[in-house]
This record gives C-alpha cells, structure tokens and sequence, in this order.
C-alpha cells in the first residue's frame, strides 16, 4: 500500500512540474504558478516591479526581467535561488523566520504541497518548487 502511495506521489509530482508526456503536463507550468502565487503581487504580473502590493512594502520592487542584462548578460540563476529560500536576504522580503511569503518555501510548510509530505520527502519537494520558479524568473529575461 505504501508503494503505491509513493508511487502515486511521484506520478503527481511529475505531472505537476511537466515531466510526464500527458495533456495536463503540458500545460502545467510549476514555476508560473509558484510565480503568481508568491512574487506577482509585489514584481508584477510580468516581473517588471509594478505589482499591486508595492504601497505595501518599501515602494519599489525588482525588475525581475533584467536580471541577467545587469549581470553582464547571465542570469544569475544560484543568486536567485538563494533569495527565494533566504539564504540571501532581501530587506522587502522580511526576515528568515517570517518572509513576505511566509513558510511557502521552507520544508516544514505541508500547506503547499503537491503530494503528501508523509510519503514524499519535504526537501525534494520544496527544492523542486524552488528551481521551477528560478527557471520561471529565468524565462523572463528581456534578450
């Protein structure tokens, strides 16, 4: 029973970051919806930093787009990771114990799971939803 449930799991994870060769995968995009979900409302829906919420925090927010045009044309991939798991502190974001996001990217959040953390590891998962963002962020880059 519990194969199967891990099984299912890993079959659910895979479909949600596009793995698989179903029609939902292909049109599930993990890294736009943790986008959305977390980083629009202040970098704006485009990741220009004109989202709604700016009043909110401190009144400007980055431009997401140009990231890698301000890092001599590469996208600073590690940097960014860094940021969204708050191993780089970023003032807007709030401290580590409590970033703007909350818990959302912290192994110990089971909130926002994609499969059930007792038969998935919690690291995997939340790595996982990390890189597809900052690949996300990545695609965003003006050429």
């Amino acid at each position: 029973m519990k194969t199967t449930r891990s099984a299912i799991a890993v079959l659910a994870l895979a479909a949600a970051i596009g793995i698989s060769g179903g029609s939902y995968a292909q049109k599930a995009d993990l890294g736009k919806s943790e986008y959305d979900g977390s980083c629009a409302v202040c970098h704006g829906k485009l990741g220009q930093g004109d989202g709604p919420y700016l009043s909110l925090a401190y009144g400007t927010a980055t431009n997401l787009t140009t990231l890698a045009k301000r890092n001599q044309g590469v996208f600073p991939f590690q940097r960014v990771s860094e940021y969204i798991d708050g191993r780089q502190m970023v003032r807007a974001h709030g401290a580590q114990d409590m970033p703007i996001w909350g818990r959302r990217f912290m192994p110990s959040d089971r909130e926002g799971y994609l499969v059930d953390p007792d038969y998935y590891n919690p690291e995997v998962v939340v790595r996982t939803r990390i890189l597809a963002l900052t690949e996300y962020i990545n695609r965003l880059q003006v050429k």
